[in-house]
C-alpha cells in the first residue's frame, strides 16, 4: 500500500493541544492501522489503499473532526511528493540569509489567478513567495516574528485554509521516510 503523510492544520497551536499518541490512535480508528506521527505538530504517516489524495484528505478532515472536537484540515501528500517538496524547499534556502527559514504552505489545490495576485501583493523586501502545484514556498529574510506575514495573513487575504511547515522539518521527515533516520515517534 502507498505511504502518505497528512499535514494537519491547527494541531498544538492556539490552545489546541493533543498528544501525538492520541492523534495516531484517531487515525487508527479511521482504518489506518500503521499510523504514526512525526514530531509534535500534526504530521501523520500512514498507509492507505486510496489512490486519490484529495478524496483521502477530505475523508480524514471529516473523520477527525468529531474525534478531535474541532476542524483540522488534512493536507495529504504521497511519500514521493514529500521528497519533492522537501527538495524544492531546501533549494530555496540559498535565497534567505543564514539561520532564516523557508516555510511551505500546503493547499488543497493550486492557487487560482485571483489568489496568486493576492499572494504576489504580499511580497516585500523581507518576504517573497514561490508556488509549485499545491504548495507555496515562503522565503522570509528575517526572523518570522519580525515579518508582517503569517499564516493568518495568508488565510485572510487568500480566503483559504492552509498549514505551514518548515523546510528543515520536511527534510527530516523525508529522510525518515527514506529510512535514513530513526523514526522519532
Amino acid at each position: 500500500m502507498p505511504t502518505y503523510v497528512a499535514f494537519l492544520r491547527a494541531i498544538n497551536v492556539g490552545g489546541r493541544f493533543l498528544k501525538m499518541s492520541a492523534l495516531a490512535e484517531h487515525f487508527r480508528s479511521l482504518g489506518h492501522a500503521d499510523a504514526r506521527t512525526y514530531i509534535n505538530s500534526g504530521n501523520v504517516v500512514f498507509s492507505s489503499r486510496a489512490r486519490k489524495s484529495d478524496a483521502l484528505a477530505l475523508a480524514l478532515t471529516q473523520g477527525l473532526e468529531p474525534l478531535l472536537g474541532f476542524r483540522s484540515e488534512a493536507f495529504v501528500r504521497s511519500r514521493a511528493e514529500v521528497d519533492a517538496i522537501a527538495a524544492r524547499a531546501l533549494g530555496h534556502a540559498s535565497e534567505v540569509p543564514s539561520l532564516k527559514e523557508v516555510n511551505v504552505a500546503f493547499l488543497d489545490a493550486p492557487l487560482d489567478a485571483s489568489q496568486l495576485a493576492e499572494l504576489l501583493a504580499l511580497r516585500t523586501e523581507v518576504d517573497s513567495f514561490s508556488t509549485e502545484g499545491r504548495e507555496v514556498y515562503w522565503l522570509c529574510r528575517v526572523g518570522q516574528s519580525e515579518s508582517k506575514f503569517s499564516n493568518a495573513v495568508f488565510e485572510r487575504r487568500l480566503r483559504l485554509r492552509t498549514t505551514f511547515r518548515r523546510a528543515t522539518m520536511l527534510e527530516g521527515l523525508s529522510s525518515m521516510l527514506r529510512g535514513e533516520l530513526a523514526d522519532p515517534r
